[in-house]
């Protein structure tokens, strides 16, 4: 089913068509909102919110930019209040550590892997410093300037086109380029302590 059939069939049904609204997008509503959060629990938490929004919001949904690009729009913004709304996400060392390599919206890019200490055995120190630089740089692109931020996760770790992040964020393109090199500039001062004391 392609999204302009979805649409129609969500407009004609809305109850009985949001099932399937949820099966096509819940992989990309976890995998960004997991993006902004770094938390699977607090991640599974923000997509229900999400798509109780979506289901509210369905009426509102004028078809001026694609279906996928409004539920990104809806996703982004829910994260950044939900990041305002729940200081807990800041704990990075909670960072992907429950996520399950075997859930259907799991997106392998986004995990660090960390391997479990076994009775006897240590980390490697390869291994904690691995951890502790995916913390630092949780860390940094999280005191981003929020629309910086917005770009960055969208660009990174959804891996989506200056043109999808403008649709988004309802910015020009010229405007993603600037956020993502002030971003960039940003984090690379944020991490040369870091990396110049583990490198």
């Amino acid at each position: 089913m392609t999204e302009i059939e979805l649409i129609r069939k969500l407009i004609v049904d809305k109850s009985g068509a949001f099932k399937e609204l949820v099966d096509r997008y819940q992989r990309l509503v976890l995998a960004t909102a997991r993006g902004f959060v770094k938390n699977d629990e607090d991640a599974h938490d923000l997509s229900q919110e999400v798509f109780i929004k979506i289901f509210q919001s369905l009426d509102q949904f004028r078809q001026e930019s694609g279906l996928s690009t409004w539920i990104y729009r809806i996703t982004v913004n829910l994260s950044m209040n939900y990041i305002r709304d729940n200081k807990k996400h800041r704990d990075a060392s909670s960072l992907d550590s429950n996520i399950d390599s075997n859930n259907p919206g799991d997106n392998s890019s986004r995990k660090i892997s960390l391997k479990i200490p076994v009775a006897g055995w240590e980390i490697p120190d390869k291994e904690l410093e691995n951890k502790d630089r995916a913390k630092f740089l949780h860390q940094a692109i999280d005191s981003l300037p929020e629309n910086q931020r917005k770009a960055f996760v969208l660009h990174k770790y959804d891996e989506l086109s200056y043109k999808e992040i403008a649709d988004i964020l309802e910015i020009s393109i010229s405007s993603v380029e600037s956020l993502l090199f002030r971003a960039r500039k940003n984090l690379q001062k944020k991490l040369w302590n870091c990396y110049k004391k583990m490198c």
